[in-house]
């Protein structure tokens, strides 16, 4: 059975000759930023729904190595947390994540190698994350308040889910400053049509949140300041199903994408037979026929 598809760390980026936004700082300048004994993920429960929020509003969210790090040990710790039944994905300050910290790695160059080894062990790190958003066995939503560019645009793409504030923009512009948004492609490639995507590659220009809508990056575009709320009540709708049907089914809809018509319909059998099988289904096609509320019990 073909493996879920991966999807690798984004590029960097700063806007240049556009809205002045600031999308890198150094490691030593966010903490100088952020307020003082601040972790810069937070993790909050509400109910069911785990809330994780980026925490380094001085750097716009910028994903520095630890940041990195502490973002894929939350999300494993959820993966094994029975009481946790979806993710909402949030970010202080008013921006999304504005990409890698762009001083943090320039900062490498004077290694030995120019910062190669370093370079390929944080895009590794930044890959192993993404791809565990996708193969996480529950869904995750993201909730953008503002702008997301690079790996901010490619964390958006790799959610199940994700609600955007009117106030919200998405961009891959790595072209602006010679490098090119090759590992946000994945993600991007993967989730609006071929033309919408190349053309956010190759300009690198910023689209709003209702072009985000209507080219399938976003679900939902919101008032500005109840995008957070709206993706937690987005969350809490899907954590009222089978944890164990939507565990099944986000893996069957990543694992069939990448299947010809043929195979995907073979292996589409296959799981719904499975699934059939399950004390779930057989609950909740009896609960329907009863006219009652079904008694999950996620098996």
């Amino acid at each position: 059975m073909p493996s879920l598809p991966s999807l690798q760390p984004a590029c960097y980026i700063k806007l240049s000759q556009r809205p002045k936004w600031n999308f890198s700082m150094s490691a030593q300048a966010a903490r100088a930023e952020a307020p003082q004994h601040q972790p810069i993920l937070l993790r909050e429960t509400i109910g069911s729904i785990a809330l994780l929020t980026l925490n380094r509003p001085g750097a716009r969210n910028s994903l520095s190595e630890g940041l990195i790090g502490e973002l894929h040990a939350a999300l494993n710790e959820i993966s094994d947390d029975k009481r946790i039944r979806a993710v909402v994905l949030a970010a202080n300050g008013p921006a999304f994540c504005a990409g890698h910290d762009l001083k943090e790695l320039t900062g490498r160059r004077s290694d030995a190698d120019r910062g190669r080894a370093y370079f390929a062990q944080i895009m590794n790190a930044c890959s192993a994350m993404m791809q565990t958003i996708v193969r996480l066995p529950k869904p995750v939503v993201a909730s953008v308040q503002g702008i997301a560019t690079a790996a901010g645009c490619q964390l958006v793409a790799s959610c199940d889910l994700a609600v955007a504030s009117e106030a919200a923009a998405f961009a891959t512009p790595g072209v602006d400053i010679g490098l090119f948004c090759s590992t946000p492609m994945v993600a991007l490639s993967r989730n609006v049509p071929r033309k919408q995507a190349m053309e956010m590659l190759l300009t690198g220009e910023p689209v709003s949140a209702a072009t985000a809508q209507g080219i399938g990056l976003v679900n939902r575009v919101v008032s500005a300041g109840t995008e957070r709320d709206a993706a937690i009540a987005l969350a809490e709708k899907v954590a009222l199903k089978s944890a164990y049907t939507v565990k099944l089914g986000k893996e069957a809809f990543y694992r069939q994408a990448e299947m010809n018509l043929a195979d995907a319909y073979r292996f589409a059998a296959e799981v719904m037979t499975e699934n059939m099988m399950a004390r779930d289904a057989e609950e909740g096609i009896g609960a329907f026929i009863e006219k009652r509320d079904p008694n999950w019990q996620d098996k």
